[in-house]
């Protein structure tokens, strides 16, 4: 069983995965003045975990299924899958990852989202195979761009022994984290206010992560399909500017 340290070394924004460098649509958003003050920023963010955090936390649990079809420990339910329902083996993990990858490709409308989730995913899967050179990240899907951020999270989480609930978790909090992080820098906001505001959304953060954990039990077309139709016009008109302080 992981140890706690473990959670929190994935789930830290210093993790070697290039996360500090996206502000999850929230530079696009100042610069159209939609979030100008801690007010505005607390709506973004809770809007952003109720789209795009219950999406990506739940194709990451997802993948830490098809990883972990056996049940790790009666302490964690959420740890648990159902044998018979969940892929065992190389050719089934990567049929079964193929299809996770194909419908969180579906969900995500702007191709300037899809390429920054792929981004990421590649950024991830660097880390994770110098940390854990064992575990099945050749079953993750040979797409051109890689595969999706999420599903190397979930494979990632798998093989570091954390628990489904946990790797819902992380991507959760990190929808919350990058964003907040940018809002410092983006608007001055007093940094002590931020993370106030963050601590407010702990328990939003935390019954978003247990959704997404139930929800991995569907069949991958049936997953949260939230969309923010906003969000996506301003990543495809951030990835034109120039001159931008964050890549997306």
């Amino acid at each position: 069983m992981a140890t706690p340290s473990l959670l929190l070394l994935l789930a830290d924004g210093r993790f070697p995965a290039g996360a500090h460098a996206h502000s999850g649509g929230l530079e696009a958003a100042v610069a159209a003045g939609r979030v100008t003050d801690l007010v505005s920023l607390e709506s973004f963010l809770a809007g952003r975990l109720a789209t795009a955090g219950l999406v990506g936390a739940a194709f990451a649990a997802a993948a830490h299924r098809v990883a972990m079809p056996e049940t790790v420990g009666s302490a964690h339910p959420a740890r648990s899958a159902r044998p018979s329902e969940a892929p065992a083996g190389s050719a089934a993990r990567s049929g079964a990852l193929a299809r996770l990858d194909a419908e969180l490709d579906a969900r995500t409308a702007a191709p300037a989202l899809r390429a920054v989730s792929r981004r990421q995913g590649r950024a991830l899967l660097r880390a994770g195979r110098t940390i854990w050179p064992d575990a099945p990240f050749a079953d993750l899907p040979a797409t051109p761009g890689g595969a999706h951020q999420p599903l190397v999270l979930g494979l990632l989480c798998a093989a570091a022994g954390l628990s489904r609930l946990e790797t819902a978790t992380i991507a959760a909090y990190g929808t919350l984290t990058g964003a907040a992080s940018a809002g410092v820098r983006l608007l001055g906001l007093d940094p002590y206010r931020v993370q106030a505001l963050l601590v407010g959304l702990a328990d939003a953060c935390d019954g978003t992560a247990a959704d997404a954990a139930r929800a991995a039990d569907d069949p991958p077309e049936r997953l949260p399909a939230a969309a923010a139709p906003l969000a996506d016009i301003h990543a495809e008109i951030h990835a034109t500017w120039e001159v931008r302080l964050f890549a997306s």
